[in-house]
């Protein structure tokens, strides 16, 4: 091989690299700047998030949607006890409304499983989960009196994790919002 076609190979190699080297920088500031997109039109529509701390060497931090309960919280809005107690409630909100499917008798295997591969042990212990979860939801509602706008705030901000501004249409009924899962979240700090 010459020294002319050598030194070709070695350019082309050159720009080869610097070309796919600008191509992902490109690519990363295209993500970089559809990120920034939707987390401002995600805070636009109410939602809050924080940046994580950035490591030594990391250009972007990576972004966390702050839930209703920690941003009331980190605002000073809520008391740990009201805090605590929001926390229960989206706990047994959530594991109540997770639909658990209980495979039917076709569908289990000799030995304890089931098709999905989970044993049948399991899928009844989720089920049981389920209904207790239910169950302490009724309670919990039972002492906010059934009241239909001290169950929907709790339900909004507490089990659907949404800021009050997500929930709300205006900042009015946002603060209406906040002012009623503070009340509920005191009736519920109050009796645990």
């Amino acid at each position: 091989m010459n020294r002319v076609a050598y030194l070709a190979r070695l350019e082309a190699a050159r720009l080869s690299a610097l070309e796919r080297r600008g191509a992902a920088r490109r690519e990363a500031l295209e993500v970089a700047a559809g990120v920034t997109e939707t987390v401002a039109l995600s805070e636009a529509r109410g939602a809050r998030f924080e940046a994580a701390a950035r490591r030594r060497g990391e250009r972007d931090a990576p972004y966390r949607r702050q839930a209703g309960l920690e941003w009331l919280a980190a605002k000073g809005r809520l008391s740990q006890a009201q805090k605590a107690a929001g926390e229960r409630y989206g706990l047994c909100f959530r594991r109540a409304g997770v639909e658990i499917s209980i495979a039917s008798t076709l569908d289990v295997q000799p030995g304890g499983g089931s098709a999905t591969g989970a044993p049948l042990s399991a899928v009844l212990a989720r089920a049981e989960a389920r209904v207790q979860a239910g169950t302490k939801l009724a309670l919990y509602r039972r002492r906010l009196s059934d009241h239909d706008a001290l169950v929907a705030a709790c339900d909004l901000v507490c089990g659907q994790e949404l800021t009050p501004r997500e929930a709300a249409v205006s900042e009015r009924e946002a603060g209406k919002l906040e002012a009623v899962l503070a009340v509920a979240l005191d009736l519920l700090a109050a009796q645990s």
